[in-house]
């Protein structure tokens, strides 16, 4: 099965994606942020970096499925996924002016050609977060290029996930409120998240 974690930045998917893929023994694939030439550059000059960045992501994302589609011995959970990129950071990039209508339509383009070649995930898993558990998990995790990342930007992310995962039609979804969790630190609350896999999965 292909599973792929969603949600808005400091949601905690790169941690659950983690912690499941050892409960589970899945085989895990992280997104591609340390080491990213692009990131620290985009969050000093947004403008200036935003088509260079969501390419790069783009890029990374479909390497990333086509070793998914190329995989049939194994389950593989996903942090975040190629759908994200385009339906959300590019559009709210581009509806907010940060990126210009040339490039965006440049990247619709591109995404377009990718997207006839990608099979949708087997499950997504949505980890809907407000504002304030956003700022704190950015805040404790202490990345120094995310420290610009204004209160305006995550709250236009959200208000695109929520369009997306109420439109998405194309498998099975779950969503879960993790703003009063503590998955990582709280085992009750991560077994709560695994009880909710358990029947998406086992039908238990």
């Amino acid at each position: 099965m292909h599973i792929a974690i969603i949600g808005n930045i400091g949601a905690g998917k790169t941690t659950l994606t983690q912690m499941l893929g050892e409960y589970y023994k899945w085989e895990v694939m992280y997104e591609a942020v340390e080491g990213n030439p692009y990131l620290a550059d985009f969050y000093q000059d947004m403008p200036r970096w935003a088509f260079n960045l969501q390419i790069f992501f783009l890029n990374n994302r479909f390497a990333q499925v086509q070793k998914i589609r190329a995989t049939t011995y194994a389950t593989i959970i996903q942090d975040r996924t190629i759908y994200e990129d385009a339906f959300i950071f590019a559009r709210n990039l581009h509806e907010s002016g940060v990126m210009t209508e040339r490039d965006y339509q440049t990247y619709l383009l591109l995404f377009e050609s990718i997207i006839q070649t990608v099979s949708q995930p087997d499950l997504l898993i949505y980890l809907k977060a407000d504002i304030p558990k956003l700022v704190s998990q950015i805040k404790k995790r202490g990345r120094e290029f995310e420290a610009g990342i204004s209160t305006d930007y995550l709250a236009g992310l959200n208000r695109y996930y929520e369009d997306f995962v109420q439109k998405y039609e194309h498998g099975k979804i779950i969503e879960i409120d993790v703003n009063n969790m503590d998955f990582a630190s709280v085992p009750d609350d991560f077994n709560q998240i695994v009880a909710r896999l358990n029947k998406e999965l086992f039908y238990i």
